[in-house]
């Protein structure tokens, strides 16, 4: 059975990490220093590019050349570089796909390596590097760890110092050596550069390719060597990440909800206590307060090639959106925020069956509206002897208020046991996307 290795190369824009790309395909295909041939499978990135090249996940795949130049064929997966100019959406977007490619049946189901793209001028993880990498660890489960390497761009062949103490700060979970240090391996980005004439230029563009060359073998027997993680943990992960976020989505929205209906709380108790001697005499007294309601907008979304149907799950039952962007699931009991045949996310946690996916979600708005004394009193009191206290509608309105401030609570536990779950069983909880 030929044996199949896979690599995921994320890094930050402007890393070189197309540039690295190219070499190992170059590598793959046994280009030599002294051949007059240079591939390029991908777009190189200028030194003044602040926008990744890539704008989706692309997954390479190399075969045709094992135990010729690799002992094995090769699965390269390509992420757009995080934190571009595009955002935090983005960013968002290339975890949506990576969670999509592994729980695809056509899709990747075990990971050999994580490559974290450094450059060798890094000496400590700027505030974005530390959100690509938190973006990215956060992604996978506690069993990975041991596949995650450096993998330093720009080098000179030195021992990159500052970069490995620059990790061992910032605590980044990855494989580490005999010698307790992150793995890590080496390559120069000047292969594609015209090969020189003069003795003395040669021997300079000849060290670039043998630093990146030797590299390349020893990341060869990294792959080699290494256990594949098979990527069930990971899932889980992905799943109970889904779920998180689609229940701090969903958590927004109801927060948004419950300050609207405690702003025409405190319209009314503002208008009854200005008017309390005229609304006593005349029950017809009208008043008019902000009135929050929910209606259905369009969003993008739709049906794109064979396997995806991007769209929202919602809850007509309690008019809330579930998950806001889901593409794999082309019916809600597919989806993640769904678990033993509810859902996790919903205020009455309702079947699957109940739940639709459509390109549309529910959308909180408010209108003036028009209403009695005798209105008010009917919503906010639940008998007629109490109509007849002055003070009875304003201690309903605060009851009501009361019973807000309790439901809000309960809906910040919900997303706190879905952080607990995360602690439990991913690499790194915290997760740049989720804190957005």
């Amino acid at each position: 059975m030929k044996i199949n290795k896979t690599i995921l190369l994320v890094g930050e824009t402007g890393t070189g990490k197309s540039t690295l790309l190219n070499a190992l395909f170059n590598y793959a295909v046994g280009v030599k220093f002294g051949d007059n041939v240079w591939f390029q499978i991908i777009e190189e990135e200028k030194s003044n590019q602040s926008q990744s090249q890539t704008s989706d996940v692309i997954v390479y795949q190399i075969f045709g050349l094992e135990g010729k130049t690799l002992p094995c064929s090769l699965t390269i997966i390509d992420t757009p570089g995080f934190g571009s100019t595009r955002g935090i959406e983005e960013d968002n977007s290339v975890s949506r796909r990576l969670f999509d490619l592994f729980r695809s049946p056509e899709g990747v189901h075990q990971i050999n390596a994580v490559g974290l793209v450094m450059k060798a001028t890094d000496n400590r993880l700027s505030d974005r590097l530390r959100y690509v990498f938190d973006s990215v660890t956060s992604l996978f489960g506690k069993d990975v760890e041991r596949n995650i390497v450096a993998l330093i761009t720009h080098s000179d062949g030195k021992r990159p110092e500052n970069v490995l103490q620059a990790l061992k700060d910032a605590k980044i979970k990855c494989s580490k050596d005999e010698m307790n240090q992150p793995v890590h391996f080496m390559f120069n980005n000047q292969q594609k550069e015209e090969r020189k004439t003069t003795e003395k230029e040669k021997d300079g563009s000849n060290n670039s390719w043998d630093i990146t060359n030797q590299n390349m073998g020893n990341l060869g027997e990294f792959l080699e060597t290494t256990k594949p993680q098979q990527l069930k943990t990971t899932m889980e992960v992905m799943n109970e990440r889904s779920r998180l976020e689609a229940c701090i989505q969903n958590l927004k929205e109801k927060l948004g909800m419950n300050e609207a209906k405690q702003n025409e709380i405190r319209q009314i108790e503002a208008t009854y206590n200005k008017h309390k001697a005229e609304m006593n005499k005349n029950k017809n007294f009208t008043i008019e307060v902000d009135k929050p309601y929910k209606v259905r907008e369009p969003i993008r979304g739709g049906r794109w090639g064979l396997v995806f149907y991007e769209g929202a799950i919602t809850c007509p039952n309690c008019e809330e959106t579930c998950h806001s962007v889901c593409t794999m699931a082309w019916y809600p009991a597919h989806c993640e925020v769904m678990k033993k045949g509810h859902c996790t996310v919903c205020t009455n946690k309702c079947h699957a069956s109940v739940h639709v996916k459509e390109a549309w979600s529910y959308v909180i708005k408010t209108r003036k509206v028009q209403q009695t004394l005798k209105a008010v009193k009917e919503k906010y009191e639940q008998n007629k002897a109490e109509c007849e206290n002055k003070e009875s509608l304003l201690k309903n309105l605060e009851k009501e208020t009361n019973k807000l401030r309790t439901e809000w609570l309960l809906l910040l536990d919900e997303a706190y046991s879905h952080v607990i779950k995360l602690e439990k069983i991913a690499l790194n909880v915290n997760s740049g996307s989720t804190l957005a």
